[in-house]
C-alpha cells in the first residue's frame, strides 16, 4: 500500500491532497498567509490526519505552486501547468482544454490524448486577469467570497469595465458604489472581465473539447455560465476545482522521477 502526498502552496491559498494507490483519499485547502513553509506544515499533518496515519508512512510527497520551495519535506517539485494536466487528466480523462483560475493567474493548457502539455497561455501579472480580482471587488462590495457568484446571478445590467487593472478597476467600483449603481450588476460585471480574459486565452491556445475549468474561479458558479456563454460551450467542472493541481502532484508523486542524462545505472 502506497501513500502519496501533493502539496500545491499557492499565492492566496494551500491545497494538498493524500493518495492511496493512486485512489484520492483526503484534502485540505487553507489560507497561504504570510509562511508558506508554516501553511505546508499543516497541510502535510492535516492529511497523515485524515488518512489515520504518520509521517513515516508516506511514500512520497511532490510540491508544487510559488511556494514550492517552502514545502521542506518534499521529495520533488514539479511545475505547476504539468500538475494541473495531470489532475485534469485524472478526473476527466476526455478533457483536451483546461481553464486554470487561480488567485494569481488564470491559464488555458491544451492537453493531448494522452494528457500531455502541448500549448499553454496565461495572463499578465496583473491581478485582474486573476482571481484576485474577485477578492479585491467582493471587499468592496462587503461580500463574502461565497455570495460574489450568487450576487452576480441576481445582475439585470452587467456594468462594463474600463480598465484592465485590478487597482483602477476597484477604484472604478468604488465609483460604481457612489453613483448607486447596484452591487448585483458591478459583480457580474467582474464576472464578465474575467470570463472574456479566459475566453481569449483559450483561443490564443486554440480550443478543443472537451474542455475543463478549475481553480478557485470554478467555485464561482456564475462565472462559469458567463465562461460558458463567451466560448459557446459547455464546461467540465471538478467536484473540487480547487484540488486539482494539488492532485496532478500527488499523481506525479507516485510515478518514479527519471533519472537527468548521465546519472542512471551503468
Amino acid at each position: 500500500m502506497n501513500w502519496f502526498v501533493g502539496v500545491d502552496v499557492g499565492s492566496a491559498y494551500s491545497k494538498g491532497v493524500i493518495t492511496k494507490d493512486s485512489e484520492l483519499v483526503g484534502w485540505h485547502v487553507i489560507s497561504s498567509g504570510a509562511n508558506y513553509r508554516a501553511s505546508a506544515e499543516v497541510i502535510r499533518k492535516e492529511l497523515v490526519r485524515q488518512a489515520g496515519l504518520s509521517e513515516d508512512d508516506l511514500t512520497g510527497t511532490v510540491a508544487t505552486g510559488v511556494g514550492a520551495d517552502n514545502v521542506y519535506f518534499a521529495d520533488r517539485k514539479a511545475g505547476d501547468i504539468v500538475c494541473t494536466a495531470r489532475g485534469i487528466k485524472n478526473v476527466f480523462p476526455q478533457a483536451r482544454t483546461v481553464i486554470d483560475i487561480g488567485s494569481q493567474s488564470t491559464r488555458a493548457i491544451r492537453l493531448s490524448e494522452e494528457g500531455m502539455v502541448t500549448n499553454f497561455a496565461f495572463t499578465e501579472k496583473c491581478a485582474a486577469g486573476s482571481g484576485r480580482f474577485i477578492e479585491v471587488i467582493a471587499n468592496v462590495l462587503r461580500v463574502d467570497l461565497s455570495q460574489f457568484g450568487p450576487l452576480s446571478a441576481r445582475s439585470d445590467s452587467p456594468i462594463t469595465f474600463s480598465t484592465g487593472c485590478a487597482v483602477f478597476g476597484e477604484s472604478e467600483a468604488i465609483t460604481r458604489v457612489s453613483e448607486g449603481i447596484r452591487k448585483e450588476n458591478i459583480a457580474a460585471g467582474v464576472n464578465r472581465a474575467l470570463a472574456s480574459k479566459a475566453a481569449s486565452l483559450v483561443r490564443r491556445t486554440g480550443l478543443e473539447e472537451p474542455c475543463a475549468l478549475c481553480g478557485g474561479g470554478a467555485l464561482n458558479d456564475a462565472l462559469v455560465r458567463t465562461i460558458e456563454d463567451e466560448l459557446g460551450i459547455n464546461l467540465l467542472v471538478p467536484p473540487q476545482p480547487q484540488i486539482v493541481t494539488a492532485l496532478g502532484a500527488a499523481m506525479i508523486a507516485a510515478t518514479p522521477a527519471t533519472p537527468a542524462p548521465g546519472t542512471g545505472p551503468k
